[in-house]
């Protein structure tokens, strides 16, 4: 009989003679919600996930949709609390650490290093350097072994190239257009790689730019899309006005934003599906908002009479509210449900757009002027 061929020696001489390859696969084992359960639901396929250390996501939108809240915020914030370190690049000069510590992030700078940065190559070889000392000195080690690093660049269409700068110095001002989405698609795919096989995640902001394309009116990432086909997860984000108190009434003045929010790539879910999050000024943001719509879009709350009904696939129980009684508590018990028996719904052959990313009325976009 034939002696098979021996992989196993293969690979390890394989990864030991070439630096730059990992064998095996990297699935996601450590995950960092972004602060809403909806949204998490989305983008992983699980309420309470959200988006994987180990490979590059980006939120794209307009100024002020919530980008820097959900990134710079909400997920430094809740990386931090599952042990993460955090390596922040503002490139806006827009993170001040009373306002990252009124969302509750850890600023000790042992917890948390932010770095001003302007230039693409110096954001490229501080993440090189860092991979290279990382992998000599915890790279041999057990993955739950290996500590927990998060790099998040707030914001990729602020970065400059060196042809820009020198333009700047000389007073030339023509664009470096050409070099930029090239040296964003470097930095990305050089760090895709290094990142997976380590439970180390790469988050960033990016602007975005309305279509021109009359067949394709979703807004555009600026940058190329170089850095799009990298990354695992993509959302982009359109800016909304809140118009309703705390207990969900109707009001006639701006009480915060809504946060448009559409997953325009992943990995683990359905892509092209939307969700509204609500942002109040006063209380941050609401970490069940667009649960209840998702909920009836699949068919697990029903409409009955005037109220929402949800009957427990387990205990055969019926939960019976009005639409503002569908609180956290009761939230939570179908939350919990769903995720053992993620089959009940009508399922989702239909898209679901929870959120009307689309469908939205001129007088709810926020006037900058």
């Amino acid at each position: 009989m034939q002696k098979p061929f021996d992989l196993n020696k293969f690979r390890t001489g394989l990864t030991k003679s070439i630096s730059g390859i990992s064998a095996g696969f990297h699935d996601p084992q450590d995950w960092v919600s972004t602060g809403n359960y909806t949204l998490n639901y989305l983008i992983s396929g699980d309420f309470k996930k959200g988006v994987p250390l180990g490979k590059v996501s980006v939120f794209a939108g307009e100024s002020g949709s919530g980008k820097s809240f959900i990134c710079s915020g909400n997920l430094v914030k809740n990386a931090q609390d599952q042990g993460c370190q955090v390596v922040l690049f503002d490139s806006e000069n827009a993170l001040d650490e009373e306002w990252l510590q009124a969302l509750d992030v850890d600023t000790n700078p042992e917890k948390l290093l932010k770095i001003s940065v302007s230039m693409i190559d110096d954001v490229a070889k501080t993440i090189s350097d860092f991979v290279k000392d990382y992998k000599s000195n915890y790279g041999d080690l057990p993955y739950e072994e290996q500590p927990k690093m998060l790099f998040v660049i707030d914001s990729l269409g602020m970065l400059l190239t060196p042809t820009d700068v020198d333009q700047f110095q000389k007073g030339d001002m023509k664009g470096d257009m050409g070099r930029k989405p090239k040296a964003l698609t470097a930095l990305v795919r050089n760090t895709v790689n290094s990142l997976a096989p380590h439970p180390i995640g790469l988050i960033a902001t990016n602007h975005t730019y309305a279509s021109q394309d009359m067949f394709d009116p979703d807004d555009k990432i600026s940058g190329g899309q170089g850095f799009i086909y990298a990354s695992s997860i993509v959302i982009a984000m359109k800016k909304l006005k809140l118009k309703e108190d705390a207990d969900g009434n109707k009001v006639s003045t701006v009480q915060g934003i809504r946060a448009a929010c559409k997953v325009m790539k992943t990995r683990y879910s359905k892509p092209f599906e939307s969700v509204q999050v609500k942002i109040p000024y006063e209380t941050g943001m609401d970490p069940y908002s667009g649960m209840v719509e998702m909920l009836e879009a699949k068919g697990i709350l029903e409409k009955v009479g005037n109220k929402l009904s949800y009957v427990s696939p387990i205990t055969g129980e019926e939960i019976k509210e009005f639409r503002k009684g569908w609180t956290g508590d009761k939230l939570e018990i179908i939350m919990q449900e769903f995720g053992q028996n993620p089959k009940k719904d009508n399922d989702a052959e239909d898209d679901i757009d929870v959120g009307e990313l689309d469908n939205f009325n001129e007088e709810d976009l926020i006037d900058e002027s």
